[in-house]
């Protein structure tokens, strides 16, 4: 895997800690929006995140909590379903890498898993004309709510094969968004994509919409 900066991150009230990976010959930036009770070290996220630099883009994988709200969370598990605020601290985010120097001009896609989906496209219908594509892995594209309609940037949405409730939740949520879609289903896979080869399907798929809708 390519080295990572470690690099922190205004938004609003709190600083983020958020691991950035700048490939050789970078092409366009994919920022990751972690799931449920996770965070940027979320080892399926990382392993996505290192085919996305063999494609020659970078990453930017943030903590959308901070520690203390970690802690928090852990027992109460209440933040980790504040779409409102995870969005508001990913599009933070965005906002911050589109000005730095090394990411400035390059196209923008987010990748979300879980809950993050949400967030993700939450933070695609705030910055429009900034985000050039959504990727959602066994997420909750549901919890965005009324802010799927105005989601602009062309979706995939990834299931596992074998996680039929949450494969319904996106089918259903699919319905409200006005932008282009995709709904695939990955084969074996169940909702963590823990089966072998799942989440190298994932990783490949993912690489292959980005390489599509951020050139």
């Amino acid at each position: 895997m390519d080295q990572a900066t470690v690099v922190r991150v205004p938004a609003a009230d709190v600083v983020l800690d958020a691991d950035v990976v700048l490939p050789t010959r970078t092409r366009a930036v994919v920022l990751f929006a972690h799931g449920s009770g996770s965070s940027r070290l979320s080892p399926r996220n990382r392993a996505v995140a290192g085919r996305l630099h063999a494609a020659g883009l970078a990453t930017v994988l943030a903590d959308l909590l901070t520690k203390e709200e970690e802690q928090v969370d852990a027992t109460t598990a209440q933040l980790r379903f504040d779409i409102a605020l995870l969005s508001r601290r990913l599009t933070a985010v965005v906002d911050w890498a589109v000005e730095q120097p090394e990411l400035h001009g390059l196209p923008v896609g987010l990748f979300g898993a879980s809950t993050g989906a949400a967030a993700a496209l939450c933070a695609a219908a705030a910055r429009p004309d900034q985000i050039g594509a959504v990727v959602s892995r066994g997420g909750r594209p549901d919890l965005a709510g009324d802010h799927l309609a105005e989601v602009r940037a062309p979706t995939l949405l990834l299931v596992g094969e074998l996680d039929p409730q949450v494969a319904q939740l996106n089918a259903t949520a699919a319905t409200a968004l006005r932008a282009p879609y995709d709904l695939r289903l990955v084969p074996g896979a169940g909702h963590l994509f823990a089966e072998p080869g799942t989440l190298d399907r994932v990783a490949d798929e993912a690489a292959g919409w980005f390489d599509t809708h951020l050139s």
